[in-house]
């Protein structure tokens, strides 16, 4: 019976020293600006030109995690546009769709990008790095109306 208990103080004594997320006078974690993702998808960009062929794989991951960070980023978008009224909330879907419709392309392009051949890498790279620059460039110009 001693021996059933003691796992279970561990365990307890485990979750109570497990410290909760932003207690304790600690914040979360900084609002990415618009400014930042225009630098990030810059750099996004260059990483993407920068791999070869034989390093296909880390590419299609650099870029589906990019595509999927600007993801998260047109999500919090969309949730700021859904509390907006009038006009206002019909321009920022606008905006909202264009951006859905710009990540899809960029997600079409990562996804070629795994499917390049060493003759149509150079194509590839170039394809999904245009895309996503389009789609950022397209994400701080809505992030940038929306604080106004």
């Amino acid at each position: 019976m001693r021996l059933q208990i003691i796992p279970t103080i561990v365990v307890t004594v485990g979750l109570l020293a497990t410290p909760a997320p932003y207690a304790s006078g600690q914040t979360p974690p900084p609002k990415t600006t618009a400014g930042e993702v225009g630098q990030k998808a810059s750099e996004t960009g260059q990483a993407i030109r920068d791999y070869t062929v034989e390093k296909k794989d880390e590419a299609v991951a650099h870029a589906k995690q990019a595509t999927a960070d600007l993801e998260a980023k047109i999500k919090d978008l969309e949730a700021q546009a859904a509390k907006q009224t009038g006009e206002l909330k019909a321009k920022s879907q606008a905006q909202i769709k264009d951006l859905k419709a710009k990540r899809a392309k960029a997600s079409q392009k990562a996804a070629d990008l795994g499917r390049a051949t060493k003759a149509s890498w150079e194509k590839a790279k170039e394809g999904f790095a245009d895309a996503y620059r389009d789609l950022a460039s397209a994400y701080d110009k809505a992030a940038a109306e929306f604080k106004k």
